[in-house]
């Protein structure tokens, strides 16, 4: 078991008398309800000691958060709540129904969340003294309770089972699992009423996660682990992250902070996270995010003046991120170790120690601050861009400023005593020599220059050249380039794929910047990452990550088939992805391509959706666009040949062809170009005919895993028969349909998804 947070107790904080308010026996029958409002009354354990319901927002008193919470702390403290519903307006309605569990729906009745992954039909709700809702049947059998669905916290007596593989490298983990036998692996995690936290293997063999007992029974005190940094630390694993975060290839993300931030522990051992001099938040209201720089450092600068003119360092003593090296020297110099840093484009922070260098270019991940390291962190900034922490508010003039207004002085009293005809040929002088001027220096600038992805490289050609070995192993090749295979010189895993324009004509290129600009932008698991571009002379590349599974079409549509359970969660995968892009990015993006061929898999079979050259931008205020006719056939959506606003809808209709293609792993037109083989031909007409005659077992034939597992293969099918609606109004955004795959959202049976065209 690995974990990547903290986990911590809450002691008593106030000890309350029995006398609260009347209690029933924590039973809520079927019917009962519960509206957003200041004065609803929440469901109530029996003892009073924790509460369920709607609790109103500090911030904001006209918005409500569904939870459970202490109710007799002075700050109810929520302990649970539903981990994807976002606060919910003043009107919102929970209710206990038979059919479906809780559910809760808005002032129009819509449903927001429910427990509708339950078998049977629930007969009563019942909230215990451990903070546990628990829906169950007329026999008392539990069919669901919140203790299965944890958020961010646990309560005494919760336990929580083996889930799936972390991919990230864990600073902590309890090496539970035995290769030699693991029928005696650990399998469940347990905080029980004393407070103690282990994890338990298949011999009743108890694996402690603490040094000690903590002996504070439940009935005495309120307790509570926590994935966050508050509370009380009783305990703590590890005993101290900093001491246990270690560079290497496998410590991927941000660290305990976020990226380009400074982890430290302060004297009572809890964590504090610090953006360094020059930096700041990129979120001010979550003090554990992100830093980023005052400035955006470009290669292209050098060619506008020495980096002793544009660049300088904040010195920081024993920092360090030691895990964003890309070069090191040794021996060295501290000058050589600074000098080296300002003179290289890629270099944001250069660290000296022991008479080595490490160079480290951004995002600067795993930050660390300890008096141990006995290193010296020089962190670049541009001057002009003076860090935070050294601005004044009226800094003094420099000698050279000083120059220049006396010369602009003079300048206005030649002119005030010459002629008219002479101050307009001195002002046209003047003003052709600034045009001059500011021309040379935007055209040195290449355009670029206008990609907001800050971390990204700028390569030369002959890098690239050298890197792909002549760009000799292609990899995959569609409508803009080919993509090769290659690896740069430095470090030993960077294989990278580089995709190579193949014409070069206005239109490509524009398509070239529309692909750097839109990944430059985003930052998502389920979407392939961008590490740099080449944009030299008439050469247009891009360099990405190298996924070592290939394409979903040769995953999907190879011999053997894929799991089933594999299937699926790549399916989510892409939803989430494509969720990210519609409805998370500042810029909303519609990728207008979204087949098989675009679906990469990384080495643990994760969907990364990629291929953005045929993106389309929509700003924050936009909801369609006009375009000319974009994508594949078998995955158009039919408003591109209407003539007709474009919008995300789009992306969902070729994701329901996409999802029908998973589910079956056929192609969306097999068998079309040799006549086909029985009405097979489509595969979106397919699938709906064998809905509406009930023989879904057709469309996985032999799959016994499928067969198994027949409540999500139909889930999945009316998904995909959603998205693939002919009118777009009707199709799903791609958040709920996230939502209906993971089966947090009812599907309820889609129409026929073409009532406006003749099938044959």
């Amino acid at each position: 078991m690995a974990d990547y947070t903290l986990l911590h107790l809450l002691p008593l904080i106030c000890l309350l008398t029995s006398s609260t308010v009347a209690q029933n026996n924590g039973n809520i029958s079927i019917g009962s309800s519960l509206t957003a409002t200041d004065r609803t009354t929440p469901w109530l354990s029996p003892s009073g000691d924790f509460a369920f319901g709607f609790q109103q927002l500090q911030n904001n008193k006209d918005l409500f958060m569904l939870s459970i919470w202490f109710h007799k702390l002075p700050d109810q403290t929520i302990v649970w709540y539903p981990w994807n519903v976002d606060p919910l307006p003043r009107g919102t309605k929970l209710e206990l129904t038979s059919d479906r569990g809780l559910v809760l729906s808005n002032s129009e009745n819509s449903s927001i969340w429910s427990t509708n992954s339950i078998a049977d039909e629930v007969s009563y709700g019942f909230f215990n003294d451990t903070g546990n809702f628990v829906l169950a049947r007329s026999d008392s059998v539990n069919i669901w309770q919140s203790f299965d669905n944890p958020t961010d916290t646990l309560l005494p007596t919760q336990i929580i089972n083996v889930a799936t593989n972390f991919f990230y490298k864990a600073y902590f983990a309890t090496a539970t699992w035995d290769a030699a036998n693991s029928s005696n692996a650990g399998y469940q995690l347990i905080f029980n009423e004393m407070g103690s936290m282990y994890v338990l293997k298949r011999s009743n063999e108890r694996y402690f996660l603490h040094p000690t007992q903590p002996a504070l029974p439940a009935s005495d005190y309120y307790l509570r682990a926590t994935l966050n940094f508050d509370g009380k630390a009783l305990w703590s694993l590890p005993e101290n992250i900093c001491a246990d975060i270690v560079g290497g290839e496998g410590n991927k993300g941000s660290g305990p902070c976020g990226y380009n931030s400074v982890f430290r522990l302060n004297e009572y051992q809890r964590p504090i996270c610090e953006c360094p001099r020059g930096y700041s938040l990129l979120d001010p209201n979550d003090k554990y995010g992100s830093c980023k720089p005052s400035f955006i450092q470009s290669c292209d600068e050098y060619k506008l003046g020495s980096p002793e003119d544009l660049y300088d360092f904040v010195e920081i003593i024993d920092t360090d991120w030691p895990t964003s090296d890309f070069e090191r020297f040794n021996p060295y110099s501290e000058e050589d170790c600074r000098n080296s840093c300002l003179k290289d484009c890629f270099c944001a922070v250069a660290i000296y120690r022991d008479n080595s260098c490490w160079m480290k270019k951004l995002s600067l991940s795993y930050g660390r601050k300890d008096t141990n390291l006995k290193s010296k962190a020089f962190v670049k900034f541009r001057k002009g861009d003076v860090p935070p922490q050294t601005r004044s508010p009226s800094p003094p003039v420099s000698e050279p400023k000083k120059k220049k207004n006396g010369a602009l002085i003079l300048v206005g009293s030649v002119l005030l005593g010459s002629s008219v005809f002479i101050n307009f040929v001195l002002i046209g002088a003047t003003c052709l020599g600034f045009f001059f001027i500011y021309h040379k220096k935007i055209a040195k600038i290449p355009q670029i220059n206008d990609v907001v992805g800050s971390n990204l490289r700028c390569f030369t050609y002959k890098e690239l050249a050298e890197a792909t070995n002549g760009f000799k192993q292609e990899l995959g090749r569609g409508a803009f380039g080919i993509v090769y295979k290659g690896e740069l010189p430095i470090g030993s895993t960077n294989i990278i794929a580089v995709k190579k324009l193949d014409r070069v004509t206005q239109d490509d290129y524009k398509e070239f910047k529309t692909e750097v600009n839109v990944i430059g932008q985003t930052h998502h698991k389920n979407l392939v990452r961008l590490l740099g571009f080449c944009d030299e002379g008439q050469h247009r590349l891009l360099v990405y990550e190298y996924l070592s599974n290939g394409t979903l079409a040769g995953y999907l549509f190879g011999d053997p088939k894929p799991s089933w359970d594999k299937r699926t969660q790549i399916a989510l995968g892409i939803a989430k992805g494509l969720s990210y892009l519609h409805e998370e990015c500042s810029t909303q993006i519609i990728h207008c391509d979204i087949k098989p061929q675009n679906i990469l898999l990384d080495e643990y079979y994760n969907a990364r959706i990629s291929d953005f050259g045929l993106a389309k931008l929509l700003m924050i205020n936009q909801s369609r666009t006009n375009t000319g006719i974009r994508g594949t056939k078998g995955y158009v959506a039919p408003e591109w040949f209407r003539n007709t606003p474009i919008t995300v809808k789009v992306d969902v209709y070729s994701f329901g062809v996409l999802l029908m293609e998973i589910i079956s792993c056929r192609r969306s037109l097999e068998g079309l170009e040799a006549g086909g083989d029985g009405g097979r031909e489509i595969l979106t007409d397919w699938v709906w005919d064998c809905f509406q005659e009930g023989t879904l077992e057709d469309l996985v034939q032999d799959d016994i895993e499928a067969l198994d597992d027949v409540k999500k293969l139909e889930k999945f099918v009316m998904v995909g028969i959603w998205c693939i609606q002919e009118d777009p109004s009707l199709r799903p955004t791609m958040g709920k349909v996230s939502q209906m795959l993971e089966g947090v959202v009812e599907v309820t049976v889609p129409p026929c998804p073409y009532p406006f065209s003749i099938t044959v």
